[in-house]
């Protein structure tokens, strides 16, 4: 079957690409293990050489990539040059920093002298999502490859482009060739790829269902997996919070990337004193969002990437609906070309319906109204997903207290989830388990290793 790279503002097909067939994965692949073993002893010096070049064509082609993202998944061109920069500072990060992460720890025993070493463990596989094509790929391959190790990258086929576009900034950068290498296989064939011999990790980003089935092949193969899946994040806005801050963030958090992000705000819970007024702000800052074509500067939101995602978001809304949510804004998909759906609100959002259960994946903002302060942290913990989360009050000692009572990988209190490579990055729950980031982010795919000496 063909890649089929297709642009989701006017669903007119951009290009196709043949997918390899098996013969040329297995040579790919040998080529990537031979390209490790020479590069294995590079010294970290000389690979941040080449990582701080990868940033500055970053930088440089930051026009191309963006415009790259708008056309195959439909991600305004500013939100796209924000994620070439995003990319461009962990790249930074890790040509800075890898080389302390990866020192030595020495470890007082009876040994004359003992020590744990973080040492390369080869290959590592990326399973990457089609929402952010450029970061979530960077997001592990930078880590690894400043590790020591090769990446070999399966991304989501909607995103062909974008995938041969960042291999060839690493070719570009001088890492050597195959030491990245974009893989065109089809998703049956990542089982393939786990079971050879070659890959030793994988990483996967993506839904709950994609994480259960990459772990079982993982876990057959003894491979060791990282995996950041699903989110349904809470907002909790408390009865002292700046409301006028809370939902302008609110907006900003819930439709960024036309609300196609795993850390987005989905569950907003305001507390019952202050949940009319904050749902009156939240309406007209929502209304202002601007929708459009995202190769238009001034387009805030653009499509979703597919119109399969739509209908199934949309079968969701409706499902929401019947089981007693009220639509406030939109809640129907937008008339005319393209992926569209409108950035739309569902108030009395309750335990009877699917937006309080399921993830919406797309631009459908669920208000849940909590009786108070406790009812919000018990509606935060009651999914099965522990992404991010927020707490918003003026009293931040409070929040944070009320923070540490939530289950998921983070909270934020007073400011929008995001990830940062200074930060570790994952979930708990059906949300996945490892981290990203940060020194835990390269000591994920590092044989932790003892050695004693007497």
């Amino acid at each position: 079957m063909p890649y089929i790279s297709l642009n989701p503002a006017t669903s007119k097909t951009l290009k196709t690409f043949t997918s390899w067939d098996s013969h040329h994965l297995a040579s790919v692949l040998e080529q990537a293990h031979d390209a490790w073993t020479l590069a294995v002893h590079t010294p970290f010096a000389a690979r941040a050489v080449c990582m701080r070049q990868a940033v500055a064509l970053l930088r440089e082609r930051v026009d191309g990539y963006a415009r790259l993202m708008a056309l195959e998944m439909g991600k305004p061109l500013r939100e796209g040059r924000a994620e070439v920069e995003k990319c461009a500072l962990a790249c930074e990060y890790y040509a800075a920093h890898a080389e302390d992460f990866m020192q030595a720890e020495p470890v007082p025993t009876d040994a004359g002298r003992s020590y744990v070493s973080y040492e390369p463990i080869g290959i590592v596989l990326g399973v990457m999502p089609w929402n952010f094509p450029f970061f979530q790929v960077i997001r592990f391959a930078a880590p690894a490859l400043m590790a020591g190790n090769a990446c070999v990258l399966k991304h989501a086929s909607s995103v062909p482009q974008c995938a041969l576009a960042l291999e060839q900034l690493f070719l570009d950068a001088g890492f050597p060739p195959f030491l990245f290498s974009t893989l065109m296989i089809e998703s049956c064939d990542v089982v393939d790829v786990i079971a050879s011999h070659h890959v030793c990790a994988v990483t996967l980003t993506g839904s709950e269902a994609a994480g259960r089935e990459i772990a079982a092949h993982a876990g057959q193969h003894l491979k060791k997996c990282v995996l950041e899946l699903g989110g349904s994040d809470a907002f909790i806005v408390l009865a002292d919070a700046d409301l006028e801050q809370a939902a302008s963030v609110a907006v900003r958090s819930r439709f960024q990337n036309c609300g196609q992000s795993c850390i987005a705000a989905k569950r907003i819970i305001p507390v019952a004193e202050i949940a009319d007024a904050f749902l009156s702000l939240l309406v007209e800052k929502t209304r202002e969002r601007r929708v459009g074509d995202p190769l238009d500067e001034s387009t805030q939101m653009g499509p979703m990437a597919r119109l399969d995602l739509r209908e199934t978001l949309h079968e969701q809304v409706a499902d929401s609906i019947a089981q007693g949510a009220r639509p406030v804004l939109g809640c129907a998909p937008q008339a005319g070309e393209g992926a569209f759906y409108p950035p739309s609100i569902l108030d009395g959002v309750t335990s009877k319906t699917r937006a309080y259960h399921e993830e919406l994946f797309g631009p459908v903002a669920a208000v849940i109204r909590a009786e108070d302060e406790e009812d919000a942290i018990r509606i935060a913990n009651d999914t099965r997903f522990g992404l991010g989360s927020s707490v918003w009050s003026r009293d931040a000692a409070h929040a944070e207290a009320i923070a540490r009572r939530i289950q998921a990988g983070c909270t934020f209190i007073n400011g929008m989830v995001r990830s940062d490579p200074r930060l570790p990055f994952g979930g708990v729950k059906a949300s996945g388990f490892g981290r990203e980031l940060s020194h835990h982010g390269i000591r994920e795919f590092a044989n932790i290793k003892t050695v004693w000496i007497r």
